[in-house]
């Protein structure tokens, strides 16, 4: 496949930035993000290098859980704006050169939905029979809480319909019943809907509880893995280039299924939580054999399929697949403080704090990110080194306004503070010490140097398409990987050591290399051999393209 054709699979090395509309930019100063207002900084996005938006639900909904509780999934919550401002941020989107991705939020609908209020009013409701009724709850200990604690079960029960209902999330979100054909083909039609105005693709909220359908009356008739299929035949047969990115936050042998089978007929990506994890654990320790065992264990991946690597998202930094004493690890070093770590898990707190604010450290943890297989996936601030608010509830810390000017309402809304959907963080972290305007007439600024790091990423196929493997290295703070692409190898290398490290490693099969071609700061390195060795000062990164002899050199 020629560089002309990658196109046809731009999920594949792109730049996915996730962003809330509500949090994002106010346009009207009403004190809530709108899409107005987003449609107003696509430039912003565009000149930063993101090629694919990723927008969490703004559709109408109680808020009782971020928008994630919908109560119309063909609509736009009034509050952000109207379906024509959607189509028109599409519209400028897609002019720049950026596509929009949707939150698919299928797995359950709010309690307020029309659907489930019909459906607890009468057992011969037509929606009755889409959520899961029982008359007594089963013990069926697969039916996990999402939100330990903070749950009560995973089963209520409704006095107006005199039955308990599954929700696998929280109370207010009763789980759809994927087992009865009518909810899968109405998702189908909310997909389709939204295809026709112009989205790329969806992010699919939850995937294995979408699909886990134990304790559905009637599910051993239906194939979970044959359903997923099927909707991606849907998208496609809609648009041909959308796209499915599911959050599976299972071990990778688990995760594999989800691609679908050899020909690639499931997800077209899936988030790597193992190694996302792993790397949390490698910065805690400052070596890296964890993210090496967790890279090994990755299963190949269709053709037309892809892993989507991300450092944090929206939700709580989740270590439920480390260890107790893996996690016990990342909790002394990132959030040792109760108030900072949530359902025994995870943390909550942003990439930068959780790093103490060391630049050096901070670049190579994005460097990584940027650098590992798959497509990178940025949540939103994290461009300007955005902080917590440990003062708002549960994820909510995260999910605080962004950060635009040192001024009143931190350039995200002329309105009243109190009406803003989270308040700002303060101190070294606040809009007066963070923020886009300062970080853009700093010419060293973190926003600047992701910047350069997200071109440099879109330049550079070999990471996005190339076969990849580690390099063995003599350091045990430091990760050599490459990536070969037509003829083409970009290695990569990163020092988890706060301290200066010398490294060596051996580039077989290069025998015809005669340098390496740093694509981060554009020095040359020669070489005689395989064999190279390089300084690394304390958390030191370089991205090398492999010069052969002969060939042209890529700018």
């Amino acid at each position: 496949m020629s560089i002309g054709a990658t196109s046809d699979q731009w999920w594949k090395n792109g730049v996915v930035y996730c962003l809330d509309v509500e949090t994002y930019l106010d346009g009207d100063g009403d004190g809530c993000g709108d899409l107005r207002g987003l449609t107003d900084r696509i430039d912003y996005l565009a000149g930063l290098g993101v090629t694919v938006l990723w927008l969490m639900p703004f559709h109408p909904s109680p808020d009782r859980d971020d928008g994630y509780d919908v109560t119309d999934f063909y609509g736009v919550d009034p509050r952000l704006g109207t379906l024509g401002d959607f189509v028109e941020l599409v519209r400028t989107a897609d002019q720049r050169g950026i596509r929009v991705v949707i939150d698919l939020v299928v797995n359950h609908t709010s309690d307020q939905h029309p659907w489930f209020r019909s459906a607890r009013a009468s057992t011969a409701s037509p929606y009755r029979d889409w959520y899961v009724w029982v008359d007594e709850p089963t013990q069926d200990p697969q039916l996990k809480e999402v939100f330990p604690g903070d749950q009560q079960g995973v089963w209520a029960y409704d006095d107006e319909a005199g039955q308990y209902y599954l929700h696998r999330f929280y109370p207010h979100q009763p789980d759809l019943n994927v087992a009865n054909p009518e909810v899968r083909d109405e998702i189908a039609r909310i997909a389709g809907f939204w295809l026709e105005l112009g989205v790329s693709g969806f992010r699919m909220d939850a995937v294995p509880f979408l699909l886990e359908l134990n304790g559905i009356e009637g599910a051993p008739s239906v194939d979970p893995k044959e359903y997923l299929r099927d909707l991606r035949a849907f998208v496609s047969r809609r648009r041909g280039d959308a796209i499915l990115l599911g959050e599976v936050n299972l071990p990778p042998p688990e995760q594999r299924a989800y691609f679908g089978d050899e020909d690639g007929d499931g997800l077209h990506m899936v988030f790597n939580f193992s190694v996302m994890q792993r790397v949390w654990l490698a910065l805690a320790r400052g070596e890296v054999a964890c993210i090496v065992e967790a890279l090994d264990a990755l299963p190949a991946v269709p053709f037309d399929s892809q892993w989507a690597s991300f450092l944090r998202n929206h939700d709580e930094l989740t270590l439920d697949q480390l260890s107790d004493e893996e996690r016990a690890e990342c909790f002394a070093a990132f959030g040792p403080d109760e108030s900072m770590q949530l359902y025994g898990r995870g943390l909550r707190r942003r990439l930068p704090t959780m790093l103490g604010g060391d630049r050096a450290r901070i670049e190579m943890a994005y460097s990584l990110l940027f650098s590992l297989p798959g497509t990178p996936v940025l949540f939103y601030g994290e461009e300007i080194g955005m902080g917590e608010n440990l003062d708002v509830a549960d994820r909510g810390a995260v999910r605080t306004p962004m950060q635009w000017a040192d001024e009143p309402g931190g350039g995200f809304s002329t309105g009243p503070p109190d009406r803003f959907p989270a308040p700002m963080p303060g101190g070294d972290y606040g809009p007066a010490r963070v923020n886009v305007a300062d970080a853009r007439r700093r010419g060293d600024s973190l926003l600047n140097w992701m910047e350069r790091l997200m071109r440099r990423r879109n330049e550079t196929p070999e990471l996005g398409f190339g076969d990849w493997h580690v390099v063995k290295a003599d350091q045990p703070s430091v990760l050599v990987h490459r990536c070969d692409w037509q003829g083409s190898t970009v290695v990569a290398v990163h020092n988890f050591a706060g301290a200066d490290r010398a490294v060596t490693f051996r580039l077989d099969g290069s025998d015809d290399a005669v340098g390496l071609d740093d694509l981060l700061d554009g020095e040359r390195l020669a070489l005689d051999g395989p064999e190279v060795t390089l300084d690394l000062p304390r958390y030191g990164y370089r991205w090398y393209r492999v010069l052969r002899r002969g060939a042209r050199i890529t700018p």
